[in-house]
């Protein structure tokens, strides 16, 4: 039922070549899907499992290598702004829409319950989810897992105002930068210094932070030259400002780490691609060093770190191999494992108050379950909900392009994403 094999055999030799990305991406999950069962299924276990290796954060490196490491080549590959995005919406809101509407249900039922915001700040925490950036404007997460979509849109946001600035290749440099700014000023930069406070001047910093890079982001689709490099320096301070006095979770080093960490998997595909020369990959080895460096008082997140950077660099290696259908399958509908787990989760939690005083047997059996439903769970939204709207997206995109065909090249005109089994989101 979940063989991806039909779908290899007939796929591009550029679908193949990324298989890798897949096989990662499914590994991740199902990792990240292990560290989040701890809590409602052997709490007693959590603690000490990641005193040595923190699973989680393991799960979102790799996924933040992979996203370096290829989504960038969506954007390039004909020089499409507008393209970019509309691929990006497509692929990533409607799923999101769905987490979020399961998330509402979930707390209408009473088998979870909502932050205390919602009750007293719902425009503010609403309009900060829609567009993904709320683990920068200091709004609680509607579900643990989505504070990694605001620094996956922070990377996109950054690499549109880099593309129109024309300053995209230098990724080793802004790795570097990221790192630097982690070793060097995590200490020293303030916690949700625009947005702590109380409700009226958080809303203000969302409905202000929104309308700001929407603009900037309608200046780089639409404008002229210019117009688009004043967007882009615009997008490009905004986020650097909420990244450095606006985070709150997990924390400043953290987040610079984690842009330094997507930065260097675009330079290590550029030197795979010959965009870069060798050398660079002794600059990129920097920032796993300076993550070490950062947690060295974590040793689960060392830990973390380090198998997740050995874990890209294995699957570079074996880029070239054929991966097991199963785990391209995982890769693929990697999105909805990630973002529909919590769901499961929070249910078993709902009805399993004290997980201690199940027997093990019957946890792990119920761990079994909990990964059966959530994969048959993720064919579903697979078929019905991921891949009509990529569709949806490339027609969208072929659309634009046609009534621009013959015009010449233009900021706003572009590519469709040709890359089905390579999903952004971590």
């Amino acid at each position: 039922m979940f063989s991806a094999a039909p779908a290899a055999a007939s796929a591009s030799p550029h679908t193949r070549r990324l298989a890798w990305l897949d096989a990662l991406r499914g590994l991740a999950a199902i990792v990240v899907v292990f560290e989040h069962a701890l809590e409602p299924l052997w709490p007693e276990a959590r603690t000490p499992i990641k005193a040595v290796f923190d699973p989680g954060w393991y799960g979102v490196l790799v996924f933040f290598l992979v996203s370096g490491y290829i989504v960038p080549a969506s954007l390039e590959r004909r020089g499409s702004v507008r393209a970019f995005w509309i691929s990006r919406f497509f692929r990533l809101w409607p799923l999101f829409a769905v987490c979020v509407a399961g998330m509402m249900l979930l707390a209408a039922v009473g088998w979870d319950s909502l932050h205390t915001w919602w009750g007293s700040r719902p425009v503010a925490l609403a309009l900060a989810h829609a567009g993904m950036l709320q683990n920068l404007m200091y709004v609680p997460n509607l579900a643990n897992v989505l504070w990694t979509l605001s620094y996956e849109m922070a990377f996109y946001l950054l690499l549109t105002a880099m593309f129109s600035l024309g300053v995209h290749r230098r990724s080793t440099a802004a790795a570097l930068a990221f790192g630097a700014a982690a070793v060097l000023g995590a200490g020293l930069l303030p916690v949700a210094l625009l947005s702590a406070g109380g409700a009226g001047r958080m809303l203000t910093v969302v409905v202000v932070v929104t309308a700001v890079l929407a603009a900037g982001l309608a200046a780089t689709l639409s404008g002229g030259r210019r117009v688009r490099q004043v967007g882009a320096v615009v997008i490009a301070g905004t986020i650097l400002l909420l990244l450095a006095v606006n985070q709150s979770y997990p924390g400043p080093w953290q987040g610079l780490f984690i842009l330094a960490t997507m930065f260097a998997g675009t330079a290590l595909y550029r030197v795979e691609t010959r965009g870069l020369g060798r050398r660079h990959i002794a600059w990129v080895a920097l920032i796993p060093l300076a993550g070490l460096w950062l947690a060295r008082a974590e040793l689960g997140t060392q830990v973390a770190i380090a198998a997740a950077w050995l874990t890209f660099a294995a699957g570079t290696a074996l880029r070239h191999r054929t991966m097991p259908s199963w785990l391209t399958w995982l890769g693929l509908v990697s999105y909805s494992i990630y973002l529909l787990h919590p769901l499961l989760l929070e249910s078993v939690e709902f009805f399993l108050p004290d997980p201690p005083a199940v027997p093990l047997a019957a946890r792990m059996t119920l761990l079994a379950a909990v990964y059966a439903a959530l994969l048959g769970l993720c064919a579903l939204t697979w078929r019905w909900v991921e891949l009509p709207a990529q569709r949806l997206g490339r027609r969208l995109i072929s659309r634009a392009e046609s009534r621009r065909a013959g015009s010449g090249p233009a900021g706003g005109s572009g590519e469709p994403d040709h890359e089905p089994h390579v999903f952004r989101a971590v």
